[in-house]
Parts: C-alpha cells; sequence; structure tokens
C-alpha cells in the first residue's frame, strides 16, 4: 500500500521535515503548499500583476495558491493540519474542513492549548496528535500494522 500524504498548515516550524524524515522507508508520499512565506504571500502579484490595495493582493495570492491546494488535498489519501502556537491559521482550518468534506483521512496535529478552540476541527479528524513523531508512529501503523517500541 502507498499512501499519498498532504502536509498542510503552519509553516514557521520544523514539523513537516520531522515527519518526512521519520517516514523514510515507508511507503508514503509526500506534498505540501509553498513554504516560502513571501512567495505564498506575493506569488498573486508577481505572475498577474501588481495591485495597489492590500486587500487584492492577498485575494490573487490566495487564488493561485488555492490551485497547488485544491490538487493536493485532492489527490491525498492522508491530510495532515498542523496548527502551530503563532498566529491565527484560518487557511489551515479550511484546509481541514475541505478535507473533511471530500471524505479524506484527516490527521489534525496541534498543541494542548489549541484543544477547546479547535474542537469541532478536532471532531472531524480520524486522529488528533500533540507532536509530529506520532503522526510517524500512525503512518507506520497504517502501512505495517507495526506499534511503537
Amino acid at each position: 500500500m502507498t499512501l499519498k500524504v498532504y502536509l498542510s498548515g503552519e509553516i514557521h516550524t520544523d514539523w513537516r521535515e520531522r515527519i518526512v524524515e521519520g517516514a523514510k522507508g515507508l511507503d508514503v508520499s509526500f506534498d505540501a503548499p509553498v513554504t516560502d512565506h513571501a512567495a505564498s504571500d506575493d506569488c498573486g502579484v508577481a505572475i498577474l500583476g501588481a495591485e495597489d490595495n492590500k486587500f487584492w493582493h492577498d485575494h490573487k495570492g490566495a487564488m493561485v495558491n488555492a490551485i497547488r491546494t485544491r490538487k493536493g488535498i485532492a489527490d491525498a489519501d492522508v491530510v495532515v493540519v498542523r496548527f502551530g502556537e503563532k498566529y491565527k491559521q484560518w487557511n489551515a482550518a479550511f484546509d481541514a474542513g475541505v478535507a473533511s468534506a471530500l471524505g479524506k483521512s484527516l490527521i489534525v496535529l496541534h498543541g494542548p492549548e489549541h484543544a477547546h478552540a479547535l474542537k469541532e476541527v478536532d471532531a472531524a479528524a480520524l486522529a488528533v496528535a500533540e507532536e509530529p513523531e506520532q503522526v510517524v508512529q500512525i503512518l507506520r501503523y497504517v502501512l505495517t500494522g507495526e506499534l511503537p517500541g
């Protein structure tokens, strides 16, 4: 069995790298949004032309980024959505909702400080993890039946 995993959400820590590194040797392929924050913010105006109004600047970027995000989530077997400690990650919540609506296997990743705020998102997930290594253990179990330890 091969799993295609889309890694969505927070871009300010190394959680993606920890999952990819931990999953080496497993039959898993990973995809993700563009994690270069400046490129992600400015892709719309860099490609489609400048905007004087910040709203339209952001809107163009969001639309261009949505092409990649929609494709990644649609093609995934498993979607992992990470909510970090900083910022209000509305885009991550939106990606979790899209994944849930498409019937994707959803793993939500966040610390205990977000448990209350994300209770509805967590309720839609098949697993709620606090550490990237737990996501790796889930993937290993799904693919091999092996428990940690």
